[in-house]
């Protein structure tokens, strides 16, 4: 694996779509030929159109439901990918706050349903792109505690692609450097030591709509 972070300074970013941009100047090189860009939604279908339209690649999305503590369904335990049946959780998290296996099920359960739906919505009626023997480049707007991105590794990883690479506006060092080693590439732009939340790194953290996601990934189904 070799890990890219460009900088440990805090870095404020106008908007996704500028993040996109400037992770995509990077990217070349580690690309390869025909990758593939994979956003998590919803925000990083943004940042991973941006950077799909620039290295002139396949978009896609991978479908990953945060598993949320019970009282407080912001934090994650863990995630789900669509098209999984096994979640990957975050013991430590899970033992801090004596999380039951019995709500982990209902919780699961709960997610998988709501991946499912996702990815029919935002995909349209098409089928998911093919993965086995491609560049998968992951992409999000950010990462808080990694949940999210390492289970949609785990879940690409089953598909059997050549390699994964994480891209990465901006995430915690921890996380950052924990994912690092579960893929061959991983960039990421900042990884400042005082993090609380991805949002605090933009000027312009609206939220991204289900409406959006699917003009995105309309828009390439038309001209690829």
């Amino acid at each position: 694996m070799a890990l890219y972070l460009l900088s440990r300074e805090a870095r404020i970013f106008r908007n996704r779509q500028e993040a996109g941009r400037e992770l995509a100047g990077h990217l070349p090189e580690l690309a390869g030929p025909q990758p593939l860009v994979l956003a998590i939604p919803r925000g990083g279908v943004i940042v991973g159109g941006v950077v799909a339209d620039e290295l002139g690649c396949d978009l896609d999305v991978v479908i990953v439901r945060k598993l949320g503590a019970p009282g407080n369904p912001e934090l994650a335990v863990g995630s789900i990918m669509e098209g999984s049946d096994e979640p990957y959780l975050n013991e430590q998290i899970v033992r801090t706050l004596a999380v039951s296996r019995s709500y982990l099920g209902k919780e699961t359960e709960t997610q998988k349903a709501e991946a499912a739906r996702r990815g029919r919505l935002y995909r349209n009626g098409r089928q998911r792109k093919e993965l086995h023997g491609r560049t998968v480049i992951l992409v999000d707007d950010g990462i808080a505690t990694g949940a999210t991105m390492i289970s949609s590794i785990e879940g690409v990883k089953a598909q059997r692609p050549d390699r994964i690479v994480v891209a990465l506006p901006v995430g915690p060092p921890d996380a950052v450097e924990q994912i690092s080693e579960l893929v061959d590439d991983l960039l990421c732009l900042s990884a400042p030591a005082f993090f609380a939340a991805v949002g605090q790194f933009y000027q312009d953290f609206s939220q991204t709509t289900d409406e959006e996601v699917v003009a995105v990934l309309d828009r390439f189904a038309a001209i690829r």
